[in-house]
């Protein structure tokens, strides 16, 4: 199985999560998934007052120089962590 394939295994399998996973843990995923699908960030940090859209960035900004295949291998990896967590 290719690492593209895996990758989209495990994006589908964080979804039949049972229990909700930590906030930390969904700013990692989302800032892991983000620099594998996307790249480094492109966009302008949010507003002041839009608090989730600055920890989001924030989180994708700390995976700045990570290639995207790194990324998809960081990714899986923790979707596997959290499906043993939250089985």
């Amino acid at each position: 199985m290719s690492l593209d394939q895996k990758f989209e295994q495990a994006a589908e399998a964080v979804k039949a999560l049972t229990k909700r996973p930590t906030d930390e843990e969904f700013l990692e995923l989302y800032a892991l998934f983000k620099q594998a699908t996307v790249g480094n960030i492109n966009t302008t940090r949010p507003g002041m007052l839009d608090l989730k859209g600055k920890a989001k960035w924030d989180a994708w900004k700390s995976k700045e120089g990570m290639s995207q295949n790194d990324a998809k291998e960081a990714y899986i990896k923790f979707v596997d962590k959290l499906l043993e967590k939250y089985k």
